[in-house]
């Protein structure tokens, strides 16, 4: 991600639409959860830290990004953050109780690589909660400027982390109600070729609580199961499957041989 990027997520994410909205699916899903008490979690590209204060209200939170800057930023709010790829966690195999990867698969060149490595660090029966953005046919100067690799469909998605060793628990696309103009503003960009800057300047402070009621309202449809069948982003819960129980092994019966006359 851009410096200038990263700086304007730090100005912008406590009190932007975006960021709130995105924050209430994340707690709502990981409530759904009931997590043990004392679970560990971990945030994957953890950015500002924002996330993990959310989190520590479930169980032992620390994170991991690539950004010496949101590692410097998260450790000044109280947290524990190392400086890593998520291709390679300075984590012991089956360590996290939940991992949590928002928005940031999609910045890695090998996701597959990323998601098997999210597999290692968390526990059998240990949950991946994952958020990406949606559709290749929306690419635009934003994703070129927050160095996206890909957008993804929900089938991508699940292929992907299938293949690494997720199991599909539910998804669902978010940010269905905006969909309609945030698309005609990427591609209509996309088309004169412009640039306007992040995307988090283009709402002045005083319409985001405006903008916020749409996501309120899909939280809400999110947390009676129901499922969005499109929208700007894509969440989905995985679990990392339980070993196979041993197969028992059978007593092997001799047959009494019988004697032939001769």
């Amino acid at each position: 991600m851009e410096e200038a990027e990263f700086q304007a997520i730090l100005d912008h994410e406590n009190r932007h639409w975006w960021y709130r909205g995105r924050l209430r699916i994340v707690r709502q899903e990981v409530e759904r959860l009931g997590l043990p008490e004392g679970a560990r979690i971990l945030d994957a590209g953890c950015g500002s830290g924002r996330v993990l204060d959310e989190l520590a209200r479930f169980g032992d939170v620390v994170g991991v990004d690539l950004s010496s800057t949101a590692v410097a930023v998260a450790w000044a709010r109280g947290h524990s953050v190392a400086k890593a790829r998520v291709e390679e966690l300075p984590f012991a195999d089956s360590s996290f109780d939940l991992v949590t990867c928002l928005d940031v698969i999609e910045h890695t060149p090998d996701d597959l690589r990323a998601l098997r490595e999210l597999v290692r660090v968390t526990r059998p029966g240990g949950h991946l909660l994952l958020t990406v953005p949606a559709y290749q046919s929306l690419w635009s100067a934003h994703d070129v400027r927050n160095e996206h690799y890909r957008r993804y469909r929900r089938r991508g998605l699940r292929d992907v982390a299938g293949r690494a060793g997720w199991q599909i628990v539910r998804d669902t696309h978010f940010n269905s109600l905006l969909l309609p103009a945030a698309a005609a503003m990427r591609l209509t960009g996309r088309l004169r070729r412009e640039d306007r800057g992040s995307d988090l300047s283009l709402t002045p402070p005083w319409v985001d609580s405006l903008l916020e009621l749409p996501l309120r309202f899909e939280a809400a449809l999110l947390a009676h199961g129901v499922t969005l069948a499109a929208g700007l982003s894509v969440a989905a819960l995985f679990v990392r499957p339980l070993p196979a129980p041993p197969r028992p092994v059978g007593l092997a019966v001799r047959r009494p041989s019988v004697a032939h006359a001769a």
